[in-house]
């Protein structure tokens, strides 16, 4: 990433996840999806923690909620899930790679959000899901 031009973040950068992962694995696309039953053409990542902990609590698995710190190993561009939708820009600092990620660390504390913001959350993609309009661009 160093040689990259334009760059759209220095981070730090966060992952969340329900996968147990390793300092120096390797996030990569082409894997299956935390959201939807297909492989992912892409990795996911933030420069915010409250987007991180989203990622790890809305992922499809009962496994243990995690955050991870990583970095990009190659370009990366704005998430255009996410970017210029209910606000302009990108104040998620969400972001997209075909390139890995780093794994370089693990978050060990961090607080979720409650039980009911969760669950609104959830709610509201299902909802979404139903209707057809719960599309990920990838």
């Amino acid at each position: 990433m160093d040689d990259q031009k334009n760059v759209l973040d220095n981070g730090p950068f966060f992952h969340g996840t329900k996968a147990e992962l390793n300092i120096g694995d390797l996030l990569e696309p082409q894997y299956l999806s935390n959201y939807q039953n297909k492989k992912s053409n892409h990795i996911y990542f933030t420069g915010t923690l409250n987007a991180a902990k989203w990622g790890a609590e809305l992922a499809k698995t009962n496994a243990k909620e995690r955050i991870y710190i990583v970095e990009p190993l190659g370009d990366f561009e704005n998430d255009p899930n996410l970017t210029d939708k209910k606000f302009p820009g990108n104040p998620t600092r969400s972001y997209r790679s075909k390139s890995p990620l780093k794994i370089v660390a693990e978050l060990a504390l961090w607080e979720r959000h409650s039980d009911e913001e969760i669950n609104h959350m959830l709610t509201s993609s299902k909802k979404l899901s139903e209707e057809g309009k719960n599309v990920i661009y990838d």
